[in-house]
């Protein structure tokens, strides 16, 4: 066992540099040889978080320096995984604050400085990616300033150290002078500035469950900081929840410690360090781990509430069960209470359509991974729109809304602004930040942003970058003209024919190409008006001596609109449902049969 530790988390902003740089610790710490081969941030080992290039999990790791042990923890920096810094933040003694030396503190860096300083923690300013040609690095230092400030921090917290780095080429300096070396001066930093974790070693055993994942061979892996005593393997065990109630008794038959990205089992572990521990069935996120001497639970950190939520059924449509092997909404429940278990900030209920699940969380990438990762686990699933979840206060009607940020070359403005105040966005603030760029500040609904991604990157040509934020609940703001255009909806079953879609190319862009199975019901183009249309995309021409078949050869199609899950998700009205298989998304009627739905049309209404 080390006898000095330190715990720390590095916060930052999506794509601020976390994982890159805990990636160039790891290579100066000794952790691999010169000559091993290593990816790119080693640390996102999820497959969606490589193809992504984003963090979705908290994960913890450690490396020891001159002698110490340094556990860190790697942190999401979207919004919608917020869930997962507010938990592991109860587990360190200090924080690393990366901000990009040309965007500066944006809203992800608010929400996790804010959670960060609520709890005393006192943080270390790191002036990422300095070497960037459109680096601002004084003014970035003002603006963290100035955000400390707003966010109420005390004195010890504003006399925060200053660090100006470049994790992609691995070094940081304390002054822009200093010669650019390694990453000496951040670690010497890290030792003198975050303090070693308040140990009681003479009390009982407890930890706070602050992760669980599932392990193949483990099976459930419990992660958290030790508070009182140390723990060593065989001793008896309770796990007690938020309410004092004793839910588990078990034994500590597997001691899992941190080296780098590896879990080794160990006998004992010391108070302060973090530890994962395998072998219990009950014990989840939030509940105490302890000796069998311990009654209390330990307090942990309230959660911010879901804000959007979705319905999860089963995959109704003709062609259920031709791509995928996870169908029934036993497999589909208890998928999701798994999930729900080990990830706070989700909750799952069911829904009151047979087979039907209510799913919430804090935004539509966190669902839209949670469908994504199913759908690669084999799952076939219905998934309706995203709703929002309002408040009632003293008879009145509360909406979520949105810190929103968006930076857009000058020329776009004026259509961001416009679209924005059409979704009932107030407009805060606006400030040109050199280049031809300017960065517009909104407080808009939650709903307002719903659907609206993919329209901004098609009215700034892609070139346009929106951040948002929870910010808090309001009045609601009244309606919102949703989707203007109406869709194409298949009035048979069978394979479309080219000849079909060539007639049909007309009334609007096609979601499908020739041979894609179709169903009564589905989904297969947009209309290019605001009504639904009835069509047949598996005409096949009518043949006589004059209409010959080999004809058909010099049909020339545009080629298909593909739906990315988002954008499906995104997509789709209140009648309408996405189905997800292993292998396709597709759109579809909540009512296949036309008559029935024209029947709930009026119901509705």
């Amino acid at each position: 066992m080390f006898k000095e530790l330190r715990n720390f988390a590095i916060i930052a902003h999506v794509d601020h540099g976390k994982t890159t740089l805990v990636d160039a610790m790891f290579k100066q710490s000794g952790l691999f040889r010169n000559n091993q081969q290593i990816e790119n941030c080693a640390m996102d080992s999820n497959d969606l978080e490589r193809e992504r290039g984003i963090t979705i999990l908290a994960k913890c790791t450690s490396f020891v320096w001159n002698d110490i042990k340094l556990n860190i923890v790697d942190t999401p920096g979207h919004a919608d995984f917020g869930g997962e810094v507010e938990r592991i933040l109860s587990m360190v003694d200090g924080v690393l604050l990366l901000v990009d030396a040309s965007e500066g503190p944006m809203p992800q860096t608010k929400f996790v400085l804010t959670k960060a300083l609520a709890l005393n923690l006192n943080p270390i300013v790191v002036i990422n990616k300095i070497d960037k040609q459109d680096a601002r690095v004084s003014e970035v230092v003002d603006e963290v300033f100035d955000l400390f400030v707003a966010l109420g921090a005390n004195e010890k917290q504003l006399d925060f150290p200053i660090l100006y780095a470049s994790g992609r080429n691995g070094w940081a300096v304390s002054n822009l002078d200093d010669s650019r070396t390694d990453l000496t001066p951040l670690l010497e930093t890290i030792i003198k500035h975050i303090p070693a974790p308040q140990t009681k070693e003479d009390d009982h055993f407890s930890m706070l469950v602050t992760m669980l994942e599932y392990d193949q061979y483990l099976g459930r892996v419990l992660t958290g900081k030790i508070l009182t005593g140390h723990a060593t393997l065989n001793d008896p065990v309770h796990a007690i929840n938020a309410k004092g109630e004793i839910i588990e008794r078990s034994r500590l038959t597997k001691l899992l410690s941190f080296e780098g990205l590896k879990k080794i089992p160990v006998e004992n572990a010391q108070c302060g360090d973090i530890i994962a521990i395998a072998g219990l069935q009950v014990a989840t996120v939030a509940d105490t781990i302890a000796s069998t001497n311990v009654s209390t639970p330990i307090k942990s950190i309230p959660i911010d509430p879901p804000t959007l939520s979705m319905v999860f059924s089963i995959n109704n449509s003709p062609l259920n069960g031709q791509e995928g092997k996870k169908l029934t909404s036993r497999m589909i429940w208890d998928r999701l209470q798994r999930e729900a278990e080990g990830n706070v900030s989700i909750t799952v209920k069911r829904a009151e359509a047979q087979d039907s699940f209510e799913v919430a969380g804090r935004g539509e990438l966190q669902l839209g991974i949670l469908i994504e990762t199913m759908r690669r686990e084999g799952f076939e699933l219905s998934i309706s729109r995203l709703h929002v979840l309002y408040k009632e206060e003293n008879g009145e009607k509360l909406e979520p809304i949105e810190e929103l940020y968006i930076d857009v070359d000058d020329e776009f403005t004026g259509i961001v602004v416009e679209k924005m105040t059409l979704r009932k966005g107030n407009m805060i603030d606006m400030i040109p930040t050199g280049a031809g760029k300017t960065r517009i500040k909104f407080l808009i609904p939650t709903r307002g942003l719903i659907g609206y991604h993919n329209e901004f990157l098609t009215d700034t040509r892609g070139s346009g970058i929106m951040n948002r934020s929870f910010h808090g609940y309001e009045p609601h703001k009244g309606p919102i003209e949703g989707r203007i255009r109406g869709v194409l909806v298949s009035n048979s079953g069978g394979n479309a024919i080219p000849y079909a879609l060539f007639f049909l190319e007309e009334r609007g862009p096609l979601f499908i190409k020739p041979g894609d199975p179709v169903y009564e019901g589905m989904i297969i183009g947009e209309h290019s008006k605001s009504n639904d249309l009835d069509v047949n995309p598996t005409k096949t021409k009518q043949l006589s001596n004059m209409r010959a078949a080999g004809k058909d050869e010099n049909i020339k199609l545009s080629p298909p609109r593909i739906i990315t899950l988002e954008q499906a998700l995104s997509y789709i009205q209140d009648d309408e449902l996405v189905e997800v298989t292993p292998s396709s998304i597709r759109l579809r009627k909540r009512y296949l049969d036309p008559i029935t739905r024209k029947k709930m049309s009026k119901l509705d209404k």
